[in-house]
């Protein structure tokens, strides 16, 4: 993967908040377009993804940094609306550190270049806050540069023969044409169309 040049994950991750914040509790038992997950597991992965990619950003690596993702099924706990928003808005102080995007760091036990890890944090928050506002039924406008190098990563990995397993599916097929989003979610191995 090449360089990624630094990018402000704030406005992604208010968009995260504000979503996280239209969640009744009456849907955190919905289900979600990943399949084991309900709301509340994916609102527990966006809370781990949070604590783990703020501790690689800066470089503070151990137990947070190298948990596989595949773990355990994430949950929420009592207190997830206020500890949330305050990790991602952790989440994007420590990439606003240029630093972050430089050297080499890790997430999920995987050893990563700055940016890459700065690449996938972006897709994740991409990715995911379409997969909560879908299953909860809120309009999602993601930040039209995260949503840039979201949509380069993905494209980047589409050809990888190792895909099928791990966090991307196969990819769905999607129209050329269609909006950059949609071409995003199919290839991340989701139907664009996919509702509750």
């Amino acid at each position: 993967m090449t360089d990624h040049p630094t990018l402000d994950l704030g406005p992604q991750t208010r968009v995260i908040a504000r979503l996280a914040e239209g969640v009744t509790d009456d849907q955190l038992a919905d289900g979600t377009p990943c399949p084991d997950y309900a709301v509340r597991n994916l609102l527990g992965h966006l809370l781990g993804l949070s604590i783990a990619f703020r501790d690689a950003g800066r470089k503070e690596l151990g137990p947070t940094t190298d948990t596989s993702p595949e773990a355990a099924l994430p949950d929420i706990g009592p207190g997830w609306r206020e500890e949330l928003p305050k990790t991602l808005a952790e989440l994007a102080e420590a990439w606003r550190d240029p630093a972050a995007w430089t050297g080499e760091t890790r997430a999920g036990g995987v050893p990563l270049s700055g940016a890459e890890a700065g690449a996938v944090a972006v897709d994740e928050l991409v990715i995911h806050g379409w997969d909560l506002a879908r299953s909860t039924g809120q309009e999602y406008d993601p930040d039209p540069a995260a949503l840039q190098l979201s949509y380069g990563m993905l494209l980047a990995a589409a050809d990888d023969p190792s895909r099928g397993g791990g966090i991307f599916g196969p990819v769905v097929p999607v129209p050329e044409d269609a909006p950059l989003l949609d071409r995003a979610i199919g290839l991340s191995g989701r139907d664009p169309a996919w509702t509750p």
